[in-house]
């Protein structure tokens, strides 16, 4: 025993050799080099080798213990205990003792242990969720309300408002029954309280965003009410906006400074806003003092562009003129955080900076800086303008006073602009010179400025008709700028106003190259086809300038007159019903659909719109005349009347229009009050020869003495009108024999007889109008020959007492004509029928005869 134990000591140094060597059993990349794992892989049942084999992981490597004797035992003989890694029973030892994926102690003695899953059997199926629990219909639902909400934003961000709408009123139907859900499982401590929240904010923005205004704050109401949600307080502010919309400013006020209230000094952008709010709201209110308190706290804490021009608003609503100064000063100075351009300038030293610049040269911050200096630039001058003329004693002064602030700003540039403004306002003044002065300094300055000066005064010259000058400073615009489209137009009107068609249309049409949406080139370019004739390029530019301008009037009527000269009247007054759509009191507008329905055939159509241009403007002579020629052509001649009466106020001078009334009196009956007019109208009018002639008519029917005074008259009248007539006509004969013989005599031949005639023959041209042919025919013989018949005739009558009917109806010619024209024939409707005799009459019926 001793002798064994000395043999195992002299044997100590070669049991512990092998610790500090490398071990490869924790080495999975050397499996494949590994005997003793190849060796358990190729069995034929997958058993591992005998235990005499070498054991790989044991704590002395890959040495074999053994006896004295070196002798190979197993171990359990040796440590006198049973084996626990031995194989029992044909069932393979697991690697630990942690159990194996697939590994079973049922295992029969020749199954295989495949530890890498090399068996070509399936694998076993993953295990699938069961989708019928509670908690998986709850996360399932969740899912729903989260899509539908991102759905409703979707719809909101593309305008479709109403969709929006229905999916948030889903997501918040949805998200209920989710509550409901966890109620029944018991999980109501689960409850997902942002969910919740984010349906109710969506669904208020939604109606908010649909006018539904009361819905929409019955709903944030929820959301402010529940203590759970925090933050939520802030939400008053959209409540504000809602009130300020439905202008229920002392609410809006109310709310916003609640708002103010739930929000700390740490958010001082947001307080800032919501401050600018309550000014504004202010002003609506008019409680100009209270907005100047909160503007001006902003412009001490957070100055900005729009709080200090609303400022100088307050300001000149009160009248102050200091401290309108003072805050113009303050707005010019307002920081904008926008960089220097020069930093977009490229160099000739660094070519990757470069293109850096020319990469970052138009990016979408850049835009943005751009859009903040040009709205900056805009309050600056829309303030100044404003101001200018409050501020001084003059405009000009203001001006120039806003002028010498800007200079020294960093909107230097402002400054010509604002002189520019300043020219404009002297032309809305109707100071013209002074407008001429001030655009003249601009001569010499620089290239932008120099072309808006000429553009301006040549328009300016244009306007006083100065054409010459107009062309000049057109030219000078053009050589500053070629490209300002407004110097083209311009040069085109000069060239249009005087004949030169052709080559105003050339500028009209470069114009419109340099800017296509210049409305003025396109319409003046119509204009000018129109006059060249060229109706259909007319037509063209003109329905352009319609998809323009939807509803501009002269685009409408000038596409209405284009179709009229096509002979195309449906289109024409299709375009003019749209026309009085937009304009529906324009009585010429009107008037010419009267006329278009007119010739057309359509009297009823005419006459409405005939009479709706008449109402709205009763002093068209053209309309009044065709009102009281309709009423007469329907033998309605008592409401003609009224209309010849409106044109003899219009025209008092003018004979025709008392004619027509003492007519349509006549044909209406009324001779009592014809006679009456016709009186009149010859006490104001002695030598008409017409109204002389009805005063005879009207003496002789209805038997008045007056008949021989008024035949007298007439016979006095047409004779110093033959008389007139015959001078005219002869000084006529004798001015063209003198001329002859003058070109055939000497220089000293008189003159004094043509010459005198002719004085004579002009001195009243109105006394010699055409002879009308009247109803007898006499007007083809001589007028003298008139005029004796007349004297003979009156020299004729009886001095008796016996009525004047017979003899003036048989000797006086008083013959007329009828300014209304031929009387029609009335209808003869009360004429007896003639009945025929019953040629039965006299016999008796029999009794056969006579029904039963």
């Amino acid at each position: 025993m001793m002798e064994n134990v000395h043999l195992a000591g002299e044997e100590d140094d070669d049991l512990y050799s092998g610790y500090n060597d490398y071990n490869p059993t924790f080495d999975t990349e050397e499996l494949d080099n590994d005997v003793g794992f190849q060796q358990a892989l190729r069995t034929s049942h997958g058993r591992r080798p005998p235990m005499t084999a070498k054991f790989p992981g044991t704590a002395v490597g890959t040495r074999v213990l053994g006896t004295a004797f070196n002798s190979r035992v197993p171990m359990s003989s040796s440590m006198g205990r049973p084996m626990t890694g031995s194989v029992q029973d044909g069932v393979a030892r697991p690697m630990t003792a942690v159990r194996a994926a697939g590994y079973s102690s049922a295992m029969s003695r020749g199954s295989t242990f495949d530890p890498l899953g090399q068996s070509k059997g399936p694998a076993p199926p993953l295990e699938s969720k069961n989708e019928d629990t509670p908690e998986e219909k709850i996360k399932i639902l969740e899912k729903k309300v989260n899509d539908l909400i991102e759905e409703s934003c979707i719809a909101h961000v593309r305008g479709d408002l109403q969709l929006a709408l229905e999916k948030a009123k889903d997501a918040g139907r949805k998200e209920r029954t989710l509550v409901r859900q966890r109620d029944q499982t018991g999980t109501a401590d689960h409850i997902n309280l942002d969910l919740t929240y984010s349906v109710l904010f969506n669904l208020a923005n939604q109606y908010a965003n649909n006018d539904m205004f009361p819905e929409a704050l019955n709903t944030y109401q929820v959301i402010v009410k529940n203590k759970m949600f925090t933050n939520a307080g802030r939400l008053k502010v959209n409540m504000a906006n809602i009130y300020f919309k439905q202008k229920n400013y002392p609410k809006a006020i109310k709310f916003y400074r609640m708002a103010l209230d739930q929000i700390s000094n740490t958010h001082k952008d947001m307080r800032i806003k919501i401050m600018q709010n309550i000014g504004v709201v202010f002003i609506c209110m008019g409680q100009y003092s209270d907005a100047i308190s909160s503007f001006e706290h902003i412009m001490t804490e957070s100055p900005n562009i729009r709080t200090g021009f609303n400022l100088i608003l307050c300001y000149y609503a009160i009248g102050d003129r200091e401290r309108m100064k003072k805050a113009f000063q303050k707005l010019i100075y307002v920081p904008l955080g926008i960089e220097d351009e020069e930093k977009y300038t490229p160099s000739n030293d660094d070519p990757h900076a470069n293109l850096v610049i020319e990469a970052i040269k138009n990016d979408q911050l850049h835009q943005m800086e751009r859009e903040r200096k040009a709205l900056a630039e805009k309050y600056i001058m829309t303030a100044a303008k404003l101001i200018a003329p409050a501020i001084e004693a003059s405009f000009a002064a203001g001006f120039d006073w806003c002028v010498e602030m800007v200079k020294s700003s960093q909107y230097v540039e402002l400054a010509n602009d604002l002189e520019i403004s300043k020219a404009i306002t002297y032309l809305r003044q109707k100071e013209f010179n002074q407008a001429v002065e001030t655009l003249k300094m601009f001569e010499k300055k620089d290239t932008r400025v120099k072309s808006a000066a000429a553009t301006n005064l040549s328009f300016l010259y244009f306007l006083e008709k100065d054409y010459d000058q107009a062309d000049r400073y057109a030219d000078l615009a053009m050589m500053a700028d070629r490209y300002n489209p407004a110097a083209l137009i311009n040069k085109g009107n000069t060239l249009f106003v005087r004949g030169d068609h052709e080559k105003a249309g050339e500028f009209f049409k470069e114009a419109l190259r340099n800017d296509s949406s210049c409305t003025e080139a396109l319409y003046n370019l119509g204009l000018t086809y129109k006059r060249l004739g060229r109706l259909e390029e007319a037509l063209d530019c003109f329905l352009k300038l319609h998809a323009i301008l939807r509803n501009n009037a002269q685009v409408m009527y000038q596409l209405a007159s284009l179709y009229e000269v096509l002979d195309d009247p449906n289109q024409a007054i299709q375009w003019l019903m749209q026309l009085i759509s937009v304009t529906p009191t324009d009585a010429q507008v009107l008037a010419k659909l009267g006329e278009l329905y007119d010739g057309e055939g359509d009297k009823s159509q005419a006459f409405q719109y005939y009479y709706e241009s008449f109402r709205y403007f009763p002093s068209n002579i053209d309309v009044i005349e065709w009102l009281g020629a309709y009423y007469i052509d329907t033998q309605f001649c008592e409401k003609a009347i009224q209309y010849f009466e409106r044109a003899t106020l219009i025209q008092p001078t003018q004979v025709k229009w008392q004619l027509m009334v003492a007519s349509c009196y006549r044909r209406s009956g009324n001779y009592q009050k014809a006679l009456e007019t016709y009186k009149d109208i010859h006490r104001k009018f002695p030598e008409n020869t017409e109204c002389l002639r009805f005063l005879v008519r009207l003496c002789t029917d209805m038997g008045l003495k007056e008949v021989q005074d008024y035949a007298t008259k007439l016979k006095k009248v047409e004779k110093m009108k033959e008389i007139k007539e015959q001078r005219v006509k002869s000084a006529r004969d004798n001015s063209a024999r003198g001329r002859r013989e003058g070109s055939a005599s000497s220089v000293d031949s008189p003159i004094s007889t043509p010459s005198r005639k002719t004085s004579v023959g002009s001195s009243s041209p109105r006394s010699t109008p055409p002879k009308k042919a009247n109803d007898s025919g006499h007007s083809s013989r001589g007028p003298s020959a008139r005029g004796e018949r007349l004297s003979a005739r009156l020299r004729s009558l009886p001095d008796s007492n016996e009525p004047y009917e017979a003899s003036s109806q048989r000797d006086i010619d008083a013959s007329y004509l009828d300014p209304l024209g031929p009387q029609l024939e009335r209808p003869k409707t009360a004429a007896k029928k003639r009945i025929e005799e019953d040629e039965f009459a006299d016999e008796e019926l029999g009794d056969d005869l006579l029904p039963d």
